[in-house]
């Protein structure tokens, strides 16, 4: 006697989820870079640092005459071939956009905006902004330049995460500011970082989100 054989069961396609729409992309853009530069007045009112090259720029900004909108718009000139090489010229495009709003908007808040909080308040809060900021822009296929574009290419390449790339970036500008701001804010500074990190860490992991 011959029996039949059921087919394995197969689990249901899941369909593709739609590309957002330009409008989209652009409100997005705007929303993500406002967090950036939001996050940015409250390190420099509170006279922390950031990680990244943000920090990086922040310590440009300290040492020099040059405004810190400026030196993170500079400092990130560099990276733009990697974007482009790397991650397609939408990624890169999009990307020197939000880079560009975010040093204006890094500016132009500070002249009209005072923030008085505790410094690690302002430090955790600042981490929280970035993290979020930087989660709006990866969902729509850019970043915030820098070091961020290094860490998007080295999960899509190797799966390694971004948000444990950029911690590890980020400590050796804590380390390099060690010697500017002082061990105190130094401290202060670290809690917005691993607030930052653990925020990207743990929502923007390897397939979740893809730039192509």
């Amino acid at each position: 006697m011959s029996s039949a054989t059921t087919p394995p069961a197969t689990a249901p396609s899941v369909p593709a989820p739609p590309p957002h729409t330009p409008l989209e992309d652009a409100a997005a853009l705007v929303v993500g870079s406002f967090l950036l530069g939001w996050a940015l007045l409250l390190l420099q009112q509170a006279g922390a640092v950031s990680g990244g090259l943000a920090g990086v720029a922040f310590l440009v900004a300290g040492l020099t005459p040059v405004p810190l909108g400026v030196a993170f718009f500079v400092l990130n000139l560099p990276f733009y071939g990697l974007a482009v090489k790397r991650l397609g010229w939408a990624f890169a495009v999009k990307t020197l956009v939000c880079v560009a709003l975010t040093s204006v908007l890094a500016d132009v808040l500070g002249h009209v905006v005072e923030v008085h909080m505790p410094v690690v308040l302002a430090t955790a809060f600042a981490g929280l902004c970035l993290g979020l900021g930087f989660l709006v822009l990866f969902r729509h296929r850019a970043s915030a330049g820098g070091f961020g574009i290094l860490a998007f290419h080295l999960q899509e390449r190797y799966g390694w995460r971004a948000g444990y790339v950029q911690m590890s970036l980020d400590l050796v500008v804590m380390l390099v500011a060690l010697a500017v701001v002082g061990w105190r804010l130094v401290l202060a500074s670290l809690v917005g970082v691993v607030v930052l990190n653990l925020v990207v860490a743990m929502n923007h992991r390897p397939g979740r989100y893809v730039v192509r």
